[in-house]
């Protein structure tokens, strides 16, 4: 008996060629998952990292762009008398960027970590203190 989870195959879904039998596809896919929610003042992102520690969390904002990067790394025991059928949990780095512009006051994003879940407050500039769309400039003699 094989302990292989069973899969229907359709040529026309999108996962199907996301399994371990075709080589170079992303098989992250299914990391970081984020929510992003708008109120009137902020932006509210949760990201699911589970299995992540907060330590190996790294957000940071630069040219326009909201960066997380999260890594670990689970050690594998060679001496293990067990032969794995299938290794599903992830070992190593992910990213995921966002491009939230100069609307945003990256200065004062705030971040929490909680049952895995990563979740970012991004306010959004004040209307008032936003510069004009456009500059007239006049034209002197």
């Amino acid at each position: 008996m094989m302990l292989m989870p069973r899969r229907d195959f359709d040529l026309f879904d999108e996962d199907f060629f996301r399994d371990d039998f075709f080589p170079g596809k992303d098989k992250n896919y299914n990391l970081m998952k984020t929510d992003i929610k708008e109120t009137e003042k902020s932006y509210i992102l949760d990201i699911d990292l589970p299995g992540y520690n907060k330590e190996d969390i790294k957000i940071d904002v630069t040219d326009g762009y909201l960066t997380i990067n999260a890594k670990t790394n689970k050690e594998v025991n060679e001496g293990d008398k067990h032969k794995f059928v299938r290794r599903e949990r992830f070992t190593g780095e992910v990213s995921r960027s966002f491009y939230v512009g100069e609307d945003v006051e990256s200065d004062k994003i705030t971040a929490s970590f909680k049952n895995g879940i990563l979740s970012l407050e991004v306010p959004k500039v004040d209307p008032e203190k936003k510069l004009p769309e456009k500059k007239y400039v006049e034209i002197s003699d």
